[in-house]
C-alpha cells in the first residue's frame, strides 16, 4: 500500500509522514495529488495541507457528486459527521445522499449504521422562526426517506448532544456551514480527535484534513487512508476469487 499526502503551508504533515510505518509519498501540488490518486500510481491520498476547493474541484470533474464526511472521535465514541463542506448538504436530496453513501461506507468495514438528523430547533420551538420551522420540516422529511431506506435513523432536531450520546454512527448536520462550525467546535476547541473526512461518492481513497491539524490528526488520517486501502484491496482480492 502506498498514500500520498498533500504538503502545503502546514508542514505538520511531514512529521507525520515520517512517524508511521507505511508507505507515504508526498506531493507538493494539488494537481500532482490528484493525477497521482487518479492514476492509480497510489493506492490512497491524504490532503494534508494543500487546498481542499482546489482539489475537490478536480475531484468533482470526475466525480460530480462528492461529499466529505468527517470521521470524529468523542468521548470514546467514533461517528461520521456530515456535510461538512461549506457548498454541501443544501437540499433534502443532498441530504439523503450522503445518508445512503455514509451508511453504505460504515457497511463495507462492517459496522451497522445509525443515523441522527440535525435541525435548527426542538418541536416547542415551531412558531418562533419561519427559517427554524423550515429546518424542522426538512429534518422531519429526510427522517422519513432515510426510514424507506431501511435505515436506522433518529430526528434529533437541534439537541446535538443528544445525539452525540446516542448509538448515532452517522450525524446529519442541517447544511455543511452548520456542519463545518459543529467540526470546529468539536475537533479545534473541545479537542476531539479527527481522523480526517472521507469522501463519499467516488470509488478512489481521498481523506481531507484541516490546514489547522496537528502532528497526531495528520497521523490519524494517514492511518486511516492506509487501512481504508488495505479494506479495499481485500475486498477486491476476494470477489475476483
Amino acid at each position: 500500500m502506498v498514500v500520498v499526502a498533500g504538503v502545503g503551508k502546514n508542514k505538520k504533515i511531514l512529521e507525520a509522514v515520517a512517524d508511521v510505518d507505511f508507505d507515504v509519498v508526498t506531493a507538493e501540488s494539488e494537481d500532482e495529488l490528484v493525477e497521482l490518486l487518479m492514476n492509480g500510481d497510489v493506492d490512497a491520498a491524504v490532503r494534508g495541507s494543500l487546498s481542499a476547493s482546489l482539489i475537490m474541484s478536480k475531484l468533482k470533474q470526475i466525480y460530480p457528486e462528492l461529499y466529505r464526511a468527517s470521521y470524529i472521535e468523542f468521548n470514546a465514541k467514533k461517528f461520521l459527521l456530515a456535510p461538512v463542506g461549506i457548498d454541501e448538504g443544501e437540499t433534502v436530496a443532498q441530504k439523503l445522499q450522503i445518508a445512503v453513501l455514509a451508511s453504505k461506507f460504515l457497511e463495507a468495514e462492517g459496522v451497522k449504521p445509525h443515523i441522527a438528523v440535525l435541525s435548527s430547533g426542538r418541536p416547542n420551538d415551531r412558531g418562533r422562526n419561519k427559517r427554524v420551522d423550515e429546518s424542522m420540516d426538512a429534518g422531519e422529511e429526510l427522517t422519513a426517506l432515510i426510514k424507506e431506506k431501511s435505515i436506522d435513523v433518529k430526528h434529533y432536531y437541534a439537541l446535538l448532544e443528544d445525539a452525540v450520546k446516542s448509538d448515532a454512527n452517522i450525524i446529519i448536520a442541517t447544511d455543511g456551514i452548520v456542519g463545518n462550525t459543529i467540526f470546529r467546535t468539536l475537533v479545534l476547541v473541545a479537542r476531539a480527535k479527527s481522523y480526517g473526512a472521507v469522501t463519499l461518492g467516488m470509488k478512489e481513497i481521498y481523506i481531507d484534513t484541516s490546514r489547522s491539524q496537528d502532528n497526531n490528526g495528520y497521523k490519524r488520517a494517514l492511518t486511516l487512508a492506509d487501512r481504508l486501502a488495505k479494506i479495499t484491496q481485500t475486498r477486491n482480492s476476494t470477489n475476483s476469487d
